[in-house]
Protein backbone atom coordinates (compact mmCIF):
# COMPACT_ATOMS: atom_id res chain seq x y z
CA UNK A 1 0.00 0.00 0.00
CA UNK A 2 1.81 3.41 -0.90
CA UNK A 3 2.18 5.76 1.50
CA UNK A 4 0.11 8.39 -0.84
CA UNK A 5 -3.28 7.78 -2.13
CA UNK A 6 -3.04 10.29 -5.13
CA UNK A 7 -1.24 13.21 -7.03
CA UNK A 8 -3.14 15.68 -4.38
CA UNK A 9 -1.55 13.84 -1.40
CA UNK A 10 1.88 14.09 -2.54
CA UNK A 11 1.65 18.08 -3.44
CA UNK A 12 0.33 18.62 -0.15
CA UNK A 13 2.81 16.30 1.67
CA UNK A 14 5.28 17.26 4.05
CA UNK A 15 8.18 15.21 3.68
CA UNK A 16 9.64 16.57 7.19
CA UNK A 17 6.69 15.57 8.95
CA UNK A 18 6.77 11.79 7.09
CA UNK A 19 10.21 11.55 7.89
CA UNK A 20 10.13 12.60 11.79
CA UNK A 21 7.25 10.05 12.58
CA UNK A 22 9.33 7.24 10.63
CA UNK A 23 10.80 4.60 12.48
CA UNK A 24 13.35 4.18 9.68
CA UNK A 25 13.87 7.57 7.57
CA UNK A 26 16.27 6.41 4.94
CA UNK A 27 13.36 3.87 4.07
CA UNK A 28 10.79 6.08 4.46
CA UNK A 29 12.69 8.53 1.83
CA UNK A 30 12.97 5.71 -0.42
CA UNK A 31 9.88 4.85 -0.59
CA UNK A 32 8.23 8.52 -1.00
CA UNK A 33 10.82 9.01 -3.74
CA UNK A 34 10.04 5.70 -5.40
CA UNK A 35 5.91 6.52 -5.29
CA UNK A 36 6.55 10.19 -6.45
CA UNK A 37 8.56 8.75 -9.27
CA UNK A 38 5.43 6.08 -10.26
CA UNK A 39 3.41 9.26 -9.60
CA UNK A 40 5.26 11.70 -12.16
CA UNK A 41 5.57 9.24 -14.77
CA UNK A 42 1.75 7.99 -14.40
CA UNK A 43 0.43 11.99 -14.65
CA UNK A 44 2.76 12.20 -17.81
CA UNK A 45 0.98 9.49 -19.18
CA UNK A 46 -2.08 10.64 -19.00
CA UNK A 47 -1.37 14.11 -19.74
CA UNK A 48 0.35 11.97 -23.22
CA UNK A 49 -3.23 10.16 -24.06
CA UNK A 50 -4.98 13.80 -23.78
CA UNK A 51 -3.01 15.32 -26.00
CA UNK A 52 -3.14 12.13 -28.38
CA UNK A 53 -7.32 12.67 -27.94
CA UNK A 54 -7.08 16.45 -28.84
CA UNK A 55 -5.17 15.93 -32.04
CA UNK A 56 -7.67 13.08 -33.26
CA UNK A 57 -10.25 15.80 -32.53
CA UNK A 58 -8.83 18.47 -34.67
CA UNK A 59 -8.48 15.53 -37.29
CA UNK A 60 -12.34 14.70 -37.41
CA UNK A 61 -13.03 18.55 -36.82
CA UNK A 62 -11.09 18.96 -40.20
CA UNK A 63 -12.37 16.06 -41.61
CA UNK A 64 -16.22 17.58 -40.87
CA UNK A 65 -15.53 21.15 -41.80
CA UNK A 66 -14.56 19.74 -45.53
CA UNK A 67 -18.35 17.77 -45.00
CA UNK A 68 -19.72 20.91 -44.55
CA UNK A 69 -18.17 22.80 -47.91
CA UNK A 70 -19.36 19.26 -49.47
CA UNK A 71 -23.14 19.48 -48.24
CA UNK A 72 -23.19 23.38 -49.12
CA UNK A 73 -21.70 22.47 -52.30
CA UNK A 74 -24.91 20.06 -52.71
CA UNK A 75 -27.26 22.09 -51.24
CA UNK A 76 -26.42 24.89 -54.07
CA UNK A 77 -26.76 22.01 -56.79
CA UNK A 78 -29.44 20.73 -55.70
CA UNK A 79 -31.21 24.65 -55.37
CA UNK A 80 -29.95 25.56 -59.53
CA UNK A 81 -31.73 22.22 -60.52
CA UNK A 82 -35.09 23.27 -58.87
CA UNK A 83 -35.25 20.64 -56.02
CA UNK A 84 -35.25 22.43 -52.50
CA UNK A 85 -36.11 19.52 -51.04
CA UNK A 86 -32.60 18.22 -51.61
CA UNK A 87 -30.98 21.39 -51.04
CA UNK A 88 -32.96 21.52 -47.83
CA UNK A 89 -31.73 18.09 -46.79
CA UNK A 90 -28.34 18.87 -47.56
CA UNK A 91 -28.43 21.61 -45.40
CA UNK A 92 -29.86 19.15 -42.49
CA UNK A 93 -26.89 17.26 -42.95
CA UNK A 94 -24.25 20.06 -43.13
CA UNK A 95 -26.17 21.31 -39.80
CA UNK A 96 -25.55 18.04 -38.25
CA UNK A 97 -21.82 18.35 -39.14
CA UNK A 98 -21.39 21.73 -38.06
CA UNK A 99 -23.16 20.28 -34.63
CA UNK A 100 -20.18 17.81 -34.54
CA UNK A 101 -17.84 20.08 -35.15
CA UNK A 102 -19.17 22.28 -32.10
CA UNK A 103 -18.82 19.33 -29.53
CA UNK A 104 -15.85 18.21 -30.56
CA UNK A 105 -14.14 21.93 -30.13
CA UNK A 106 -16.21 22.09 -26.72
CA UNK A 107 -13.98 18.80 -25.99
CA UNK A 108 -10.94 19.71 -26.85
CA UNK A 109 -11.25 23.07 -24.46
CA UNK A 110 -11.76 20.77 -21.55
CA UNK A 111 -9.14 18.96 -22.26
CA UNK A 112 -7.03 22.40 -22.86
CA UNK A 113 -7.68 22.97 -18.85
CA UNK A 114 -6.80 19.15 -17.96
CA UNK A 115 -3.61 19.86 -19.74
CA UNK A 116 -3.15 22.82 -18.01
CA UNK A 117 -3.68 21.13 -14.74
CA UNK A 118 -1.79 18.19 -15.71
CA UNK A 119 1.51 20.52 -16.24
CA UNK A 120 0.57 22.64 -13.30
CA UNK A 121 1.10 18.81 -11.38
CA UNK A 122 3.78 17.72 -12.83
CA UNK A 123 5.70 20.75 -12.10
CA UNK A 124 4.56 20.38 -8.40
CA UNK A 125 5.56 16.98 -8.54
CA UNK A 126 9.19 17.50 -9.73
CA UNK A 127 10.01 20.33 -7.28
CA UNK A 128 8.41 17.88 -4.50
CA UNK A 129 10.44 14.95 -5.62
CA UNK A 130 13.75 17.34 -5.84
CA UNK A 131 12.94 18.25 -2.13
CA UNK A 132 12.72 14.61 -1.46
CA UNK A 133 15.93 13.62 -2.86
CA UNK A 134 17.73 16.31 -1.60
CA UNK A 135 16.65 14.87 2.36
CA UNK A 136 17.80 11.40 1.22
CA UNK A 137 21.00 12.86 0.41
CA UNK A 138 21.33 14.52 3.58
CA UNK A 139 19.75 11.56 5.50
CA UNK A 140 22.63 8.82 3.41
CA UNK A 141 25.40 11.95 4.20
CA UNK A 142 24.22 11.90 8.12
CA UNK A 143 23.86 7.98 8.18
CA UNK A 144 26.95 7.43 7.02
CA UNK A 145 28.85 9.73 8.95
CA UNK A 146 27.32 8.10 12.11
CA UNK A 147 28.09 4.74 10.84
CA UNK A 148 31.82 5.84 10.33
CA UNK A 149 31.77 7.41 14.08
CA UNK A 150 30.73 4.30 15.46
CA UNK A 151 33.21 1.93 13.92
CA UNK A 152 35.86 4.68 14.81
CA UNK A 153 34.61 4.45 18.56
CA UNK A 154 33.92 0.60 18.25
CA UNK A 155 38.06 0.65 16.50
CA UNK A 156 39.27 3.13 19.60
CA UNK A 157 37.64 1.18 22.28
CA UNK A 158 36.93 -2.02 21.28
CA UNK A 159 38.68 -5.37 22.50
CA UNK A 160 40.71 -5.21 18.81
CA UNK A 161 42.38 -2.28 19.84
CA UNK A 162 42.49 -2.82 23.74
CA UNK A 163 44.65 -5.93 22.42
CA UNK A 164 46.80 -4.17 19.97
CA UNK A 165 48.05 -1.91 22.77
CA UNK A 166 48.61 -4.59 25.44
CA UNK A 167 50.76 -6.22 23.02
CA UNK A 168 52.73 -3.11 22.43
CA UNK A 169 52.92 -3.33 26.05
CA UNK A 170 54.85 -6.58 26.18
CA UNK A 171 56.71 -5.39 23.16
CA UNK A 172 57.95 -2.51 25.02
CA UNK A 173 59.15 -4.64 28.23
CA UNK A 174 60.83 -7.00 26.05
CA UNK A 175 62.76 -3.72 24.77
CA UNK A 176 63.20 -2.48 28.45
CA UNK A 177 64.51 -5.81 29.28
CA UNK A 178 67.18 -5.95 26.48
CA UNK A 179 68.59 -2.39 27.11
CA UNK A 180 68.39 -3.25 30.52
CA UNK A 181 70.77 -6.30 29.79
CA UNK A 182 73.30 -4.01 27.41
CA UNK A 183 73.38 -1.80 30.16
CA UNK A 184 74.13 -3.87 33.11
CA UNK A 185 77.00 -5.34 30.72
CA UNK A 186 78.99 -2.39 31.10
CA UNK A 187 78.49 -1.54 34.25
CA UNK A 188 82.58 -1.61 36.00
CA UNK A 189 84.35 -2.21 32.83
CA UNK A 190 85.50 -4.64 30.66
CA UNK A 191 86.50 -8.03 32.76
CA UNK A 192 90.44 -8.29 32.76
CA UNK A 193 92.33 -11.11 31.06
CA UNK A 194 94.59 -13.76 32.62
CA UNK A 195 98.17 -11.46 31.00
CA UNK A 196 95.99 -8.39 32.47
CA UNK A 197 95.63 -10.05 36.45
CA UNK A 198 99.18 -11.21 36.07
CA UNK A 199 100.92 -8.02 34.87
CA UNK A 200 99.18 -6.56 38.07
CA UNK A 201 100.34 -8.84 40.37
CA UNK A 202 103.89 -8.02 39.31
CA UNK A 203 103.50 -4.16 39.23
CA UNK A 204 101.98 -5.06 42.58
CA UNK A 205 104.93 -6.96 43.82
CA UNK A 206 107.82 -4.39 42.71
CA UNK A 207 105.52 -1.51 44.46
CA UNK A 208 105.67 -3.97 47.80
CA UNK A 209 109.34 -4.18 47.34
CA UNK A 210 110.41 -0.76 46.65
CA UNK A 211 108.32 0.59 49.65
CA UNK A 212 109.99 -2.27 51.95
CA UNK A 213 113.22 -0.62 50.65
CA UNK A 214 112.18 2.53 51.53
CA UNK A 215 111.27 1.54 55.12
CA UNK A 216 114.86 0.13 55.37
CA UNK A 217 116.18 3.49 54.36
CA UNK A 218 114.72 5.47 56.98
CA UNK A 219 115.57 2.81 59.39
CA UNK A 220 119.03 3.19 58.95
CA UNK A 221 118.84 6.83 59.20
CA UNK A 222 116.85 7.34 62.44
Amino acid sequence: MGIFSRTRDIIAANVTDLLDKAEDPAKMIRMIILEMEETLVEVRASAARTIADQKEMRRHIAKLEKLQESWTEKAELALSKGREDLAKAALVEKQKAGDMCGQLSAEIAVLDDALKAAEEDINKLQNKLREARTRQNSITARLESANNRFRLREMTNGAKMQDAFSRFDVLERRVDMAEGRADAAGLGGQPKTLDEEIAELRSSEKVDAELEALKARMNRGA
